[in-house]
């Protein structure tokens, strides 16, 4: 039977869960979400469903993970061995896998871009030659290299194992991520623009908060935040019982929150200063900031290091989206880590694959309207993401034991901690609302 691993530090534990929530979402949806809700009124409404909503079913997650030590399938089972709430475990394996295939062609880009910027082969002397070469990246067979090399370098952290591979990556590549990010907010300082994007991300304007500013938040929280797909829950199972529950999800919540905040830093003072607009949605990474960055002192330097700021981004996510199906394969099925890990691959490499080729070859290949790799998206995020966050919060708020819930949060007493009647309402009450809204939102009924 395998045995259990925990993360060997606090640290360890923290860079995980941190690195497991920062990835593009924060870097490159929150700033064009930010950008086409408003500005400063969106991210009022962002904080407040991070810390309301989001901490809660984070609570939740790290509650079911750290108090049954085993993956979001076999979580639900031990609490609960009687019901079929076990069966809601598939879902978060099956929409980590949908994740993986679409997100590693988009962290492939930003690897083949990393190279390219290095090497000196970017042109964005204008917004046309840019634009001509998203699309040579995008379309045609390329996209398959950069997919299959990024999702190496997944398979290698993983094959590892959690302390050598995962921990001692989180350990290494966050605070660099965090460096990073604070030498592109300092550039950002001197930029005749900085005023004017700082009053656009920090001043809301009240009159342009609505209902679908609000649920444009709510979903950027859960999908920033990893909600909802037993991420969190299996990172969990990985802490020692010495890991205060409550305060490492404040302050993964926080960390995750500023990553955020400080790509808006980043990316508005540099759209102002040239003109550009805010609202430029998804292509604002790949096509507006490379023609920014190129019309800075020392651009192919700038440009590297941001590119390098989204890969290591997307590999701290597919690691921890990885680990889901990992986990289960060694709990349920008795498989060695290898042997899961290279199933897990195998099966993310397929996806990703047609993913991939979804752009080029496959680009007339369309379910319901959709490209597989908008199908991927569409089902994952809008679908799944939703559904296994409103279990989550249900299953812990109504379903399992009391002192359980009270126990992991208080180290069987020791400890007290007062929000935990808050915390348990707002799993009852609060969260399930919240995230039904955002479902029926995702889906065109609201």
């Amino acid at each position: 039977m395998n045995e259990r691993a925990v993360f060997a530090t606090k640290f360890g534990a923290i860079a995980a869960t941190v690195g497991s929530s920062v990835g593009l979402g924060n870097i490159w949806r929150f700033p064009y979400e930010a950008g086409m809700h408003g500005g400063g009124a969106f991210l009022l409404c962002y904080m407040i469903c991070v810390f309301l909503l989001g901490v809660p079913v984070l609570c939740a997650e790290y509650c079911m993970g750290r108090g049954t030590r085993s993956n979001v399938f076999g979580a639900y089972l031990k609490l609960a061995p009687k019901g079929k709430w076990h069966l809601s475990g598939y879902i978060g394996i099956f929409a980590s896998f949908l994740i993986i295939s679409f997100y590693s062609v988009v962290a492939g880009w930003t690897l083949e871009y990393t190279l390219s910027s290095l090497f000196g082969q970017l042109d964005f002397s204008d917004s046309v030659i840019g634009h001509g070469q998203f699309l040579d990246l995008t379309t045609g067979w390329r996209p398959l290299l950069w997919t299959v090399l990024f999702l190496l370098c997944n398979f290698f952290v993983l094959s590892a194992g959690v302390t050598k591979g995962i921990e001692r990556m989180s350990n290494i590549l966050m605070p660099l991520l965090f460096i990073l990010l604070i030498a592109f907010c300092i550039n950002s300082f001197f930029l005749p623009g900085f005023d004017e994007g700082v009053k656009f991300l920090f001043k809301p304007d009240f009159s342009k908060i609505s209902s679908s500013v609000i649920l444009a938040a709510l979903g950027q929280a859960f999908f920033s935040m990893s909600l909802g797909l037993g991420c969190m829950m299996t990172y969990a199972s990985y802490f020692s019982d010495k890991t205060r529950l409550g305060r490492t999800a404040f302050i993964s919540s926080v960390l995750d929150s500023s990553v955020a905040v400080l790509a808006g830093i980043i990316i508005f003072p540099a759209v102002f200063s040239f003109g550009l607009s805010p609202q430029a949605g998804p292509t604002l990474v790949f096509e507006v900031l490379p023609y920014i960055f190129m019309q800075l002192p020392g651009g192919l330097i700038w440009s590297t290091l941001f590119f390098l700021l989204l890969f290591i981004a997307s590999i701290t996510s597919t690691v921890s989206m990885s680990e889901i199906s990992i986990s289960f394969f060694m709990d349920e099925k008795k498989m060695t880590r290898k042997k899961s890990t290279l199933l897990s691959s195998a099966i993310a490499l397929g996806g990703g694959l047609v993913c991939a080729l979804s752009f080029g070859p496959l680009k007339d290949f369309k379910v319901a309207g959709m490209t597989v790799f908008n199908l991927f998206d569409y089902v994952a995020s809008n679908i799944c993401l939703p559904i296994g966050g409103f279990i989550c919060a249900v299953f812990v708020g109504w379903i399992a034991d009391k002192k359980f819930f009270a126990d992991q949060f208080t180290d069987n007493g020791i400890y007290r901690f007062p929000m935990l009647k808050p915390l348990r309402f707002a799993l009852r009450y609060l969260c399930p609302l919240a995230i039904f809204l955002i479902f029926l939102n995702s889906l065109g009924l609201l």
